[in-house]
């Protein structure tokens, strides 16, 4: 475990070195396990707080990073597919739990066999469909794909509806409440836990997104962290990249994730446990 471990934080542990080596000094001393010449100009150039003869002078490309510009557009998309995804999927995941209706389960094991089909399947289709709508080159169109619902966001919290006592819904009937109000008054609140669990995943893995947004993204109003990341790599000097300002720009773009998921991990485990899925 011990190894493992060691394996898994080694990636992190050289993007520290890198990020707090100079560039210039990198390339004279590139095995190093400590940071060459220790500065924190990489994070100076990611942010843009460094002026051009300085970000020269430290090796890099004296292009700077919209960091903040960015980081925006990442917060806006991440959040706009967290949010609508968690409110579509529950209620279309208690329509499959709790409500009875012809063709219920047949429906659900054709939706659930989304799960099977590759995403790089739906790139294409995808793209066709945004350009028609004329939502290429936006937040929006970056969003719109898995806005609405997953197959899995569904699934996951179908089986802790699935879960929950009956006797709790007729109780609520029993009191004059509609299966509109059961949802959002009585049922939605008892799965905070797999909720929250399911907007932490869903943040995560819209934040870390990089293909589709590199598709449709062409301008920095609408280009996000990961895609910037590829951006900020392709401005280098005569010298090479600025692999100090790219692993510094990496890290930043990484930390909420990591604290995130920090603060999170041990509920994260519990809800799926409690849901049943492997």
């Amino acid at each position: 475990m011990a190894a493992i471990v060691l394996i898994t934080l080694l990636p992190f542990y050289w993007i520290l070195r890198t990020a707090f080596s100079s560039n210039a000094a990198l390339a004279a001393d590139p095995g190093n396990p400590l940071p060459v010449d220790f500065t924190g100009g990489g994070f100076a150039r990611a942010l843009g707080l460094q002026s051009t003869k300085e970000a020269i002078a430290q090796g890099g490309s004296g292009g700077g990073l919209a960091f903040w510009r960015y980081l925006l557009n990442s917060v806006i998309v991440s959040t706009l597919i967290t949010v609508c995804q968690i409110f579509f999927s529950s209620m279309a995941a208690y329509a499959f739990a709790r409500l009875r209706w012809r063709g219920r389960d047949k429906m659900f094991g054709l939706f659930l066999a989304g799960l099977m089909v590759p995403a790089i399947f739906t790139l294409l289709p995808n793209f066709v469909l945004i350009k028609q709508l004329g939502l290429v080159d936006t937040l929006l169109g970056i969003a719109l794909p898995t806005m609405f619902m997953t197959p899995f966001a569904v699934f996951f919290l179908r089986q802790f509806f699935m879960n929950v006592p009956r006797e709790v819904e007729e109780a609520a009937l029993l009191d004059g409440a509609g299966k509109v109000r059961i949802f959002f008054r009585v049922l939605l609140p008892m799965a905070s836990t797999p909720v929250l669990t399911l907007a932490v995943l869903t943040y995560i893995t819209s934040w870390n997104d990089y293909f589709w947004p590199l598709m449709v993204s062409y301008s920095d109003s609408s280009r996000v962290l990961t895609v910037a990341l590829a951006v900020f790599r392709a401005q280098t000097p005569q010298t090479g990249t600025d692999w100090s300002g790219l692993m510094a720009a990496t890290l930043i773009a990484a930390l909420p994730m990591l604290v995130l998921f920090g603060l999170f991990a041990r509920r994260i485990v519990g809800s799926i446990g409690f849901t049943g899925i492997k």
